[in-house]
């Protein structure tokens, strides 16, 4: 008699504008995109880290150009969100380089629930210190 086949699994190209939406994304998968996310965000921002740190430095009247750019209507307004994007972006990488660097270094924390309750740390942990940071940017203290 003739053995019956293991059906073998079915692997196909996915619709990235039709299956992801409906994609069930674990919250790790989420902190580790945000973290790729995070890090174009930076090296895309790069141009006006330069230029936020060269205007601050070079002299005080550079310096209070620089205030003054962050107090003008909708151009300060459009730069205060830029630089709050670049504070989550900083706060998140860095949180979940860290959260990298300890599943690396310990080995027993690399499971399914420390990988989730990590994520889920590194997310809290980083939108509490971006609102706060934000709050202080838009001066509400």
């Amino acid at each position: 008699m003739k053995e019956l086949a293991k059906k073998r699994p079915e692997f196909r190209n996915i619709n990235a504008f039709k299956d992801l939406p409906s994609y069930r994304w674990p919250v790790a998968s989420l902190v580790s995109g945000m973290h790729r996310i995070s890090g174009l965000l930076m090296f895309l921002l790069l141009p006006l880290i330069i230029w936020m740190f060269d205007t601050s430095v070079s002299s005080e009247f550079s310096f209070a150009r620089f205030r003054a750019a962050f107090n003008v209507g909708a151009s300060g307004v459009i730069l205060k969100l830029l630089a709050l994007a670049l504070i989550w972006a900083y706060l998140h990488h860095f949180i979940a380089g860290l959260r990298h660097v300890w599943m690396d270094v310990s080995h027993a924390a690399v499971n399914k629930r420390f990988g989730a309750s990590s994520a889920k740390a590194t997310l809290v942990a980083s939108l509490v210190l971006t609102v706060v940071l934000g709050a202080k940017l838009f001066g509400l203290y």
